[in-house]
């Protein structure tokens, strides 16, 4: 007979059920809610995480009584898995890698206790549960950087797959199986030579220019962003493709220790006993400022986006700015961006990832439903320029540029009352140029990308898709130089890479004090100059622009060549004698002076 609460005579485990009932349901609300319902979210989460606190500790405490009355081991992973669900999705909302590592310390010991063993082969509901584990926390491992924990997973992953089709039907996991072959085709793409430093936002390894006082009537600060990358046949896991992937890690701070210290709620003495083992080796830094907020958008409906855009645009402080990122093709026809492009999305891959991944919010609306545009043309409330860059804004959907999945400029330009910093990584991006000139209150930062991209002669590469150029420019220059001079991870020395990065370091410093020191610099750009991840990404523009303009293969194509808005003083062109000299010491640190085009005089340097 079960056990009776003293007191009272409702039996224990039904206690213990109604527990898990409440939380459940706390639990679905809270992983539909849409990324614009930022202060519901906020109520709603720490609810559940109440929730979820009371029911951890309550079988912890009666563990023993609730297994005599049919407590399963899976049943108490199962409670650990959404704890964790819980702290990543939060991490997703609020950035706070705090919570980003109390999810690894939860899945950490569903992994090293092994809730999920028993009846692991005879049970298809308990191995696609096990399933489901692995794949999230391949997904915090990850975002967090745990490489060697992602390698482990990877082949758990893959040989649980084999032996549960040989043990079960395999019509079962042909679906789990295009999983394997996501994660994999991710891990091949971003390569250790891609995260040979990290894209995070390193107080050692980038310039600390805080000492530079940009001429600005005020000073922003990059307080939110939206990133959104779609692509046909894109690289991805699960729904962060491998160009929002950068740019997310491209946007935060990197910590001092191995994993961050946790500021978040936690689950006090009865949390997995991994956790004090895992926080004990963070050496953190805790003069280091909150990272911006970001929302990751995977095939946003227009309707999805402008909620979200309009919610951070109404919130913003008045000292804040925000980047939107968008990557995607905006050319009818166009099913890649650049040579390193491949991107594909499956019926069949999507139907288990809406089923395993529930560490995302869902999106409103069917991103697949597509309705007729209506007679009114886009972009035609901005300034004119040719009429087919107008016509065309960026294709977030799998059925072109058409419906609900479609951004153009004029989307943007209602939200230039406030300092907006936008970059576009497209085949289209010269349309967004449009919005430069047509703002409502706050002239707006634009980065675009070159509408073509140049062949990469990388062995490598060409046989791996990689992302797009642009963005990996913007978050890892060095590789990016590399990869367009014919140089991979599998044929440069450590310290010629590091006498790279150091040249480059100090080419950036000595432009960024230019900058500072400039009476022509617009005010667009020296209000952003003291914030560190606005004024890296200005400055990798600049290297990245007089790359590809001097590159032989491409000299002086403009297509070729990424634009800014507005523009930047003429000392920082390309055809800047300090700029060429810098990618001539680039050039010769890595023995590719040749593949550039420079003037005698400055090749004599």
């Amino acid at each position: 007979m079960s056990q009776l609460i003293t007191g009272n005579s409702i039996p224990l485990s039904e206690v213990y059920w109604s527990l898990v009932n409440k939380a459940d349901k706390k639990f679905s609300k809270i992983r539909d809610l849409p990324f614009y319902e930022r202060s519901r979210y906020e109520n709603y989460f720490f609810k559940v995480f109440k929730v979820y606190t009371q029911l951890w500790k309550f079988q912890q405490e009666n563990r023993q009584k609730l297994v005599e009355a049919g407590l399963k081991r899976w049943e108490i992973g199962e409670i650990a898995s959404r704890i964790a669900q819980l702290y990543y999705g939060h991490y997703m909302r609020t950035s706070d890698a705090g919570y980003l590592a109390e999810s690894y310390v939860f899945y950490e010991a569903i992994l090293t206790r092994e809730y999920f063993k028993d009846g692991l082969f005879q049970d298809l509901n308990i191995a696609n549960k096990q399933l489901r584990f692995l794949a999230r926390f391949l997904m915090v491992c990850l975002v967090l950087g745990r490489r060697e924990m992602v390698h482990q997973l990877v082949e758990q992953f893959r040989r649980l797959i084999d032996e549960c089709k040989r043990t079960f039907q395999e019509n079962d996991f042909k679906e789990w199986k295009v999983v394997a072959q996501e994660i994999v085709r991710f891990l091949k793409s971003d390569t250790a030579f891609m995260n040979i430093r990290p894209l995070r936002y390193s107080l050692v390894l980038d310039p600390n220019l805080d000492a530079s006082t940009p001429r600005a009537s005020r000073s922003l600060r990059l307080t939110d962003a939206i990133l959104s990358s779609y692509h046909y046949n894109e690289v991805k896991y699960s729904e962060l493709t491998l160009d929002s992937f950068r740019m997310l890690q491209c946007l935060e701070w990197e910590p001092s220790g191995s994993l961050y210290q946790s500021a978040g709620p936690k689950m006090g003495p009865n949390a997995p006993t991994g956790a004090s083992r895992v926080n004990s080796q963070n050496v953190t830094d805790p003069t280091l400022p909150p990272n911006p907020r970001k929302a990751v958008l995977y095939r946003p409906s227009i309707t999805n986006f402008l909620a979200l855009l309009a919610t951070i645009c109404e919130e913003l402080p008045s000292n804040g700015v925000v980047l939107i990122y968008l990557s995607a093709s905006g050319k009818i026809g166009q099913t890649s961006l650049s040579p390193l492009g491949g991107r594909s999305v499956t019926s069949v891959e999507e139907n288990i990832l809406r089923d395993f991944e529930s560490h995302t919010i869902k999106q409103d609306g069917d991103p697949s439903v597509q309705t007729k545009p209506s007679g009114e043309r886009p972009g035609q409330s901005l300034r004119q320029i040719s009429e087919d860059a107008v016509e065309h804004g960026l294709s977030f959907g799998s059925h072109g540029l058409t419906g609900p999945s479609c951004i153009y400029p004029s989307d943007l330009v209602p939200f230039t009352r406030k300092p907006l910093f936008i970059i576009i990584d497209s085949d289209n991006s010269t349309a967004f140029k449009n919005i430069c000139g047509a703002e409502k209150g706050e002239p707006a930062a634009l980065l675009l990308s070159p509408s073509h991209t140049p062949p990469l002669i990388s062995a490598d590469f060409s046989r791996q898709p990689s992302g797009s150029l642009f963005t990996i420019f913007l978050t890892a220059p060095v590789q990016a130089f590399c990869l367009l001079i014919g140089i991979s991870g599998s044929d440069i020395e450590t310290d010629v890479f590091t006498k790279g990065e150091r040249v480059l370091s100090s080419s950036m410093n000595e432009w960024a004090s230019t900058l500072a020191a400039s009476d022509t610099l617009h005010p667009v750009w020296s209000q952003i100059l003291k914030d560190p991840f606005l004024r890296r990404l200005l400055l990798r523009f600049i290297f990245c622009r007089a790359v590809l303009a001097l590159y032989t293969p491409v000299f002086n194509n403009k297509q070729n060549q990424p634009e800014c808005f507005p523009s930047l003083p003429e000392f920082l062109l390309p055809a800047a004698p300090a700029i060429q000299a810098a990618v001539l010491q680039m050039a010769n640190v890595f023995g590719g002076a040749s593949k550039f085009t420079l003037p005698q005089d400055i090749t004599m340097l």
